[in-house]
């Protein structure tokens, strides 16, 4: 049974099960759809705010972006995949050029076919889908290759940079941001940090008391609340050393860090279902120049991008990981264009007009056909595997 579950979250399985009802219930029945998705729970003020889409975007999401940091912190450990911190340095170059190649192609390609009102869009291109980028390079270059923390670490940070820039560039009109609030979330970090030293080993204070005041702080201060537990999850308790590559548990390893990602998995990989459900309902009508644009965006600009400030990183002396060239850097900016999660959320913030905001999410939604583009590159290019 449990290998069963194993290979239903390996392949993504409820993420797109999620899109694919999202994708039928919209278009047969959009009254229904919206009426299920963004209808408050209760009719009470306190939670008139409280529906599914919210509850997945600003709730549920914090545990998956948590459990993605799970994955660079233990990296980051002795004999992980991105130790010492001088690994660090080309895939954050690499980082720079998937934000800024997607970014000049979405504004170039605006400004001679798109529209003013298609600009505030730019954002949306520029994160990755973590889940379906990882189920891709498994294929690829197989699970203990070192291109695989290389991209999920380029993944990880364009996500929390889209997050962070959705939330300073685009704030709610209705709720100017109250930047003082951050102090909860610097609250929320110091507990974090005190009840390690007191080598408290259950991770549900660090849950519930350090996750607790950063999420109250980036919500009041109207920061995306899903990167809460980014700030706390680094202060669990950690093994000294790693022992196993990236995205693979160690069962002996009874640690704080390994228990949370252990016990929480198989329920965040489950809840991408109804977070795909909640943010992919789009009409195929829907389809225009923001599909394209946010198409384009992700497939020409993260490939590009990547590509060329990684190997701008191996000229400036800050070397790729070992096994990993030009092919294989290729294919990483390649699958870095799967843009389906994040992208969701930022389209779903940055454009007021519905019709706008579908568009968008098409081109969103489109950029999870790279999926099977990268895997025949991967073949066409004769990428040694290392499963």
């Amino acid at each position: 049974m449990q290998k069963i579950m194993n290979l239903i979250s390996e392949f993504s399985v409820p993420l797109i099960g999620g899109v694919i009802v999202a994708l039928f219930w919209v278009n047969l029945s959009p009254a229904d759809y919206y009426a299920f998705v963004d209808k408050p729970f209760a009719e009470t003020h306190a939670f008139s705010h409280l529906s599914l889409r919210f509850v997945t975007n600003e709730i549920f999401m914090v545990f998956f972006f948590a459990l993605a940091t799970v994955e660079i912190t233990q990296a980051c450990l002795p004999g992980g995949d991105l130790n010492p911190a001088g690994k660090l340095v080309n895939p954050l170059l690499a980082t720079l050029g998937g934000i800024l190649g997607p970014v000049v192609i979405y504004l170039g390609l605006n400004n001679f076919f798109g529209s003013p009102e298609l600009t505030r869009g730019w954002v949306i291109p520029v994160a990755t889908d973590i889940i379906l980028a990882w189920l891709a390079a498994r294929v690829i270059f197989g699970q203990n290759h070192p291109a695989v923390p290389f991209l999920l670490l380029i993944a990880f940070a364009d996500d929390a940079i889209g997050l962070v820039a959705i939330s300073v560039l685009y704030p709610d009109p209705s709720a100017p941001q109250s930047s003082y609030w951050l102090l909860l979330t610097v609250a929320g970090m110091i507990a974090a940090w005190l009840m390690r030293k007191r080598k408290i080993l259950s991770y549900w204070p660090y849950l519930i008391i350090g996750g607790g005041l950063s999420w109250i702080g980036l919500f009041k201060s109207h920061f995306h609340p899903a990167l809460a537990l980014v700030f706390i999850v680094p202060f669990f308790p950690q093994p000294q050393h790693e022992k196993q590559t990236i995205f693979t548990a160690d069962v002996t390893d009874r640690s704080t860090l390994t228990q949370f990602e252990l016990e929480w998995k198989n329920i965040v990989n489950f809840g991408l279902f109804l977070f795909g459900l909640a943010n992919a309902g789009m009409a195929l009508s829907e389809i225009g120049n923001a599909t394209w644009l946010v198409l384009a965006s992700l497939v020409a600009g993260k490939t590009g991008g990547i590509f060329a400030l990684g190997y701008l990183g191996t000229k400036l002396g800050f070397t790729l990981p070992e096994k990993v060239g030009k092919k294989e850097l290729f294919l990483v900016g390649m699958i870095a264009s799967i843009g389906l999660s994040v992208a969701l959320l930022a389209a779903d913030t940055v454009f007021n007009d519905i019709s706008l905001e579908g568009s968008a999410k098409m081109g969103a939604l489109l950029s999870g056909s790279i999926v099977l583009f990268a895997i025949v590159a991967g073949r066409v290019l004769k990428i040694a595997k290392i499963p």
